[in-house]
């Protein structure tokens, strides 16, 4: 029976030389001998050419035969570099260790070496389907891109976006949220949302540092990057596009709602839905992260309002169909009032084919433990109708998904377990 390896013995093996420890130390041991060969001349010299003090004959040893002085000399010269190079090792762990004493700064870094090495994940999506996802995926790998919507009018979101004419913050700000890898109380500050009639109307915390991070870097998208970096976010968030986008959706009376907020409360059927400007450009940086994917995943999310949206940005769909990575779509394990109400797995991929004029997934991930829900939810699970899949061409994957505490949501492990299962048989 083979004893798995401990986080240590794995740094030991493979981490120094990806740090260049072992070349930075090799070359202090060259200039440490240097140090000491120049000096062991220069003392040579002055043995042969300068007359010393009777003293000098047992201050330096010289009744010990010069074989053993060197060994001497040497162990104790060792024993001081051992010594100097620990106490240096203590105090930069009492710098850089976590002070709640959950985990050593090895394990630490062994995780991090080992999420470095996970395959390259774009999340499409937006709302709390796409945080939840990432909240999970993130203990799988750091290479994780979310590519989000930039539809969102209602809310904090939607006043900042009309007051100031910055894109939509609301769902970036929850997918910083779930990718910071920072203390606990710098994301339920990044998250706090200020009481109606303080001021800030409703505002949270972290729209506020999104926006003003936007006036003092000149760019929405160098907003993101700088707030990423402050709260220390595995991988990147990025929008699908920069230009100013408003949603529309014709209903099944052939009548039209303007506005993501207002849709999502609509009591018809959607038929489809639309965006404003016609073709908007997708923002470069998110098209060349779908093209150099290991896996790309679509959803969870709201239908209508989250996920489509993005894919109605011009070159996104067309990027995603172009890519040989494994394409998922991941759908809701409950059906959303005013959007989804009694959709079937398949209906779901139906509206997603429809918006993209034709098949765009590989596998579609549904989940298999279905939980009574209240009829005051107004909500039900999505039933799999396995026969109509069929004939779409794409592969099902069954499992269990659901949150326990929250029946309408994935849990986050579960799902990024999942789909790290799949990613790695495919």
């Amino acid at each position: 029976m083979i004893k798995s390896r401990s986080p240590r013995f794995e740094l030991a093996k493979w981490l120094y030389p990806g740090l260049g420890v072992k070349r930075w130390l090799a070359v202090l041991a060259v200039g440490i001998l240097g140090l000491s060969l120049g000096f062991a001349y220069i003392m040579t010299h002055l043995y042969r050419t300068q007359p010393f003090p009777e003293a000098a004959y047992y201050l330096t040893l010289q009744f010990i035969d010069r074989p053993y002085r060197a060994i001497l000399f040497g162990v104790l010269g060792l024993g001081a570099v051992v010594i100097a190079l620990k106490q240096l090792g203590s105090s930069l762990l009492d710098v850089l260790a976590p002070t709640n004493g959950t985990n050593s700064l090895v394990d630490r870094v062994y995780r991090m070496r080992r999420l470095s090495r996970g395959p390259k994940i774009v999340a499409i999506g937006g709302g709390t389907g796409l945080s939840t996802l990432l909240r999970g995926l993130k203990e799988c790998s750091s290479n994780l891109t979310a590519i989000v919507t930039v539809a969102d009018d209602g809310g904090s979101s939607g006043k900042l976006r009309r007051a100031l004419g910055v894109p939509p913050p609301g769902d970036f700000r929850q997918c910083i949220a779930a990718l910071a890898d920072t203390e606990p109380l710098m994301t339920e500050l990044f998250q706090y949302r200020f009481g109606e009639g303080s001021g800030l109307d409703g505002h949270s915390f972290g729209n506020l540092f999104i926006v003003a991070m936007a006036g003092v870097t000149g760019s929405f998208e160098r907003a993101l990057q700088e707030s990423s970096r402050v709260l220390a976010v595995r991988g990147q968030i990025l929008p699908s596009t920069l230009q100013d986008l408003v949603l529309h959706a014709e209903l099944g009376d052939q009548s039209t709602l303007s506005g993501e907020s207002k849709i999502s409360e609509s009591l018809c059927p959607i038929h489809r839905v639309f965006v404003e400007p016609g073709e908007p450009v997708a923002y470069p940086e998110a098209v060349k992260a779908i093209v150099e994917a290991d896996a790309i995943i679509i959803g969870p999310g709201s239908l209508y309002t989250s996920v489509i949206p993005n894919l109605l940005v011009k070159g996104i769909a067309e990027a995603i169909r172009l890519s040989r990575a494994p394409k998922i779509y991941v759908c809701n394990v409950a059906t959303q009032p005013g959007e989804t109400d009694n959709y079937t797995l398949t209906d779901h991929l139906n509206a997603l084919e429809r918006h993209v004029n034709g098949r765009l997934v590989d596998y579609v991930m549904a989940n298999s433990h279905f939980i009574d829900m209240p009829a005051k939810w107004k909500v039900c699970n999505v039933p799999v109708d396995q026969e109509e899949l069929a004939s779409h061409g794409v592969k099902l994957v069954q499992a269990d998904l659901i949150n326990e505490s929250f029946p309408t949501r994935h849990d986050p492990q579960k799902l990024a377990g999942a789909l790290m299962q799949l990613i790695s048989s495919h």
